[in-house]
């Protein structure tokens, strides 16, 4: 058996298109990023988000801070976008540098403004089927999963990582579709086995080549969230936590990189076009 690949870079490229003329018939978003620090992960991300929001037509207002900056001047930064009407959408890019708590500074962004759905509030509204934000990880990866047709309903699921990010929101939209859930951490006993059973294993530990072949399941749908950098031969190459030769069990794979990556961003813009029209129908 070979995998099918889940090609996020496509489907994203689709998504964006989509989006671009939803934004061309009506009000043009506008996405307000907060950088502290010169993290050159967190550069690039922020660069990327920036194309992405220009190739819909959007508009971006970044505001940098020093990686000096602690919790007080972050959540000035967040009150500011929070009170500007012209602001449709808010991302924090994370991580934050350390003694900064991310976890105040997220629950300060206005849930209405949230498009990358770390909000606590947006976060429970997951599990109580309520509207709001979701994830923009997660729910790229149901984005990704429905579109090549993956059955959900009454299969087994295993989340390795319990991240508000990732691993909680893709718990809870799971769970919303009927799946039967487990959420895998670092201190669950005979990860291996729990694994053996998953129908769909979604990995987001940021450790690579976690998931190996002995761990999953001819004909299982393998989701790799992890981002990892490895040196080799000199060379710096991003891997994800899923074992290359997963390949030959698995029915569908995510590549790393071209799989939750690309979609995560067409998600976080399409929460935000999603925003800007709720605001436009509101004034």
């Amino acid at each position: 058996m070979t995998a099918i690949i889940l090609d996020g870079k496509a489907l994203s490229s689709k998504v964006l298109d989509e989006l671009k003329t939803r934004v061309t018939r009506g009000v043009q978003p506008t996405l307000g990023i907060i950088l502290v620090g010169e993290d050159s992960a967190s550069e690039l991300y922020v660069r990327l988000k920036k194309d992405a929001c220009t190739k819909i037509g959007g508009e971006f207002v970044l505001k940098r801070l020093p990686a000096s900056a602690g919790t007080r001047q972050v959540l000035a930064a967040i009150d500011a976008f929070n009170n500007d009407s012209s602001v449709d959408g808010i991302l924090l890019q994370l991580p934050l540098p350390k003694g900064t708590d991310a976890a105040e500074c997220l629950a300060a962004i206005s849930p209405e403004k949230d498009v990358d759905g770390l909000n606590p509030i947006n976060l429970a509204r997951i599990f109580e089927r309520k509207p709001g934000f979701v994830a923009a990880t997660a729910k790229g990866i149901m984005a990704l999963l429905h579109a090549n047709g993956v059955e959900l309903a009454g299969k087994r699921a295993v989340v390795i990582g319990r991240s508000p990010d990732v691993g909680i929101p893709i718990a809870g939209l799971l769970l919303a579709e009927d799946a039967t859930v487990t959420i895998a951490h670092s201190k669950t006993a005979n990860l291996a086995e729990v694994c053996r059973d998953a129908d769909i294993i979604v990995s987001s530990v940021g450790k690579a080549g976690i998931v190996t072949p002995e761990m999953v399941k001819d004909g299982a749908v393998v989701v790799d969230v992890g981002t990892n950098f490895v040196e080799s031969g000199g060379k710096r190459s991003v891997v994800g936590d899923v074992d290359p030769r997963v390949c030959e069990k698995a029915s569908y794979v995510t590549p790393v990189p071209g799989g939750v990556g690309p979609m995560t961003i067409a998600s976080l813009l399409e929460n935000l076009v999603e925003a800007a029209q709720e605001r436009a129908a509101t004034a």
